[in-house]
């Protein structure tokens, strides 16, 4: 064994990783079934995975400075406490908005975990294998996507939706155990200052106006009144969060780090990834079982065809990073992506299961590929002590991107449904013809997308130049 490497640490980071990718995975294949459960629609139960990321985006940056500056095993220990006591009370909901109340303290207590994760998995082994111990976290993660649907699967089948939320709280519970034990051996790197709550909170406001931009039938909810404020708000929230971030004495978000090019080019790729990856997992599951009638359980089966390619390769394309740097295998990654995406165009009312196999597979591919260079990407163009301002980076992109894919997907599906059915109101399967076509379409919209991302990646540069960087060439970057 090395005993460089802490493998406690690193264990129970690959441990959180995996309740992580379980947990997306686990509720996710519920949708059609929690939504017709608690009486809502499509646009309804989108709320429950909406707050969730709001809660989660609202607190990663501020636990990130909080765990570089207290301890970040301390907090993470406290995380999964929270995530516990969330995950039994979603599983208590009697109705939708409960279940989003709760997701939002589910959501808090997995940015306390989210937001440190990675950074101690990269305290956890040398600096040169900054790429694999990403690999092994992406592999941990979706070995979690492995087992998630299969597992949300049968207990829905066989037992009841509920329990996929309380099937959760012992994992967590465990997680947070072992942090605790581990909680004295972290690395401290940064000294205590001012916490920038008022520029967290004005990223909050301009996630949520921008959300709401993206979906008409909230909006229509809420009121001429409050719609027109949505649109005069967004850019003001904006501009105030950039303005502010630029005057902080410890800004919530670094904007100087994004002078460096491979953390801002990579950054931008995790963003439009995350984007198409929220489209495209929530949408699946309602043409799955409400358009070709499978059940939950083969649901489940269909799901592990992603993460089985993804568990392979994330370590291998890791390894690759470290050695060439990430261009390449994460460039490679996008192309298997954009090939998922455009599989989607091709699916019909009749489509057999294995169309929709194939489209889990290539974005599996994907995923295995272009995840751990990203990441590793991410996390080494940073001095040290900015390594859990990163990991906090990693969680916004793929929160906020992820989140504006949900609302984009519901704001085109409710659109096109409209357009071709004449009706109001959202999108159902009522019409299986209707919400195909509305799918096709949004998927084409994905590919554009898709190919944005083609574009940024190339543009990260080839290898890691800027990882050895220390604290006075940050400075620097700063005049």
């Amino acid at each position: 064994m090395d005993p460089r490497i802490n493998y406690l640490l690193l264990c129970n980071t690959m441990l959180g990783n995996f309740i992580a990718g379980t947990s997306s995975r686990i509720f996710g294949i519920s949708l059609p079934t929690v939504a017709n459960a608690l009486d809502t629609d499509i646009a309804g139960v989108s709320w429950a995975l909406i707050s969730f990321s709001l809660s989660n985006l609202g607190f990663v940056l501020i636990f990130s400075r909080i765990g570089d500056m207290f301890g970040r095993e301390k907090l993470y220990s406290v995380g999964f406490g929270i995530f516990a006591v969330g995950s039994l009370l979603c599983g208590l909901s009697q109705n939708i908005l409960q279940l989003v109340q709760f997701r939002m303290l589910q959501g808090m207590g997995a940015a306390m975990t989210q937001s440190v994760g990675r950074a101690l998995a990269a305290e956890a082994v040398p600096d040169d294998q900054g790429s694999k111990v990403q690999g092994l976290m992406t592999t941990a993660f979706h070995t979690g996507f492995l087992l998630g649907p299969t597992i949300g699967g049968l207990i829905i089948d066989y037992i009841h939706w509920r329990v996929i939320f309380f099937f959760l709280v012992p994992l967590a519970t465990l997680s947070g155990i072992l942090a605790f034990i581990n909680r004295n051996r972290s690395i401290h790197l940064v000294k205590r200052q001012p916490i920038d709550y008022l520029g967290s909170a004005l990223l909050v406001a301009t996630s949520t106006s921008l959300v709401l931009l993206l979906n008409p039938r909230i909006r229509e909810a809420l009121g001429p009144e409050i719609s027109l404020l949505t649109y005069v708000g967004f850019p003001i929230f904006f501009l105030a969060f950039l303005t502010r971030e630029l005057k902080a004495s410890s800004p919530i978000i670094n904007l100087h780090l994004f002078k460096i090019r491979l953390f801002t080019f990579s950054c931008i790729t995790l963003l439009i990834v995350s984007f198409t990856h929220g489209l495209q997992g929530f949408l699946l599951p309602f043409y799955l079982q409400e358009v070709l009638h499978l059940s939950p359980t083969f649901m489940g089966i269909l799901f592990m065809s992603a993460p089985i390619f993804t568990v392979t390769l994330a370590p291998i394309s890791g390894h690759v990073a470290d050695r060439i740097g990430p261009r390449i295998p994460a460039t490679a990654g996008l192309i298997m992506m954009f090939s998922s995406i455009l599989v989607g165009t091709l699916l019909r009312p009749n489509s057999h299961w294995a169309l929709p196999a194939l489209m889990l597979a290539f974005g599996g591919l994907g995923n295995g590929l272009f995840n751990a260079p990203n990441h590793g990407a991410i996390m080494g163009s940073v001095p040290k002590v900015d390594r859990g301002f990163a990991n906090g980076t990693i969680q916004v992109c793929f929160n906020l991107g992820h989140m504006m894919g949900i609302s984009f997907a519901t704001f085109l599906m409710t659109t096109i449904y409209q357009y071709y059915t004449g009706q109001s109101g959202g999108a159902t399967t009522d019409d299986p013809q209707a919400f195909v076509s509305s799918l096709n379409y949004t998927f084409r919209i994905a590919l554009i997308i898709i190919t944005l991302a083609l574009g940024t990646s190339l543009m990260r540069g080839q290898k890691r130049e800027e990882a050895a960087m220390d604290k006075d060439s940050l400075e620097k970057t700063k005049t």
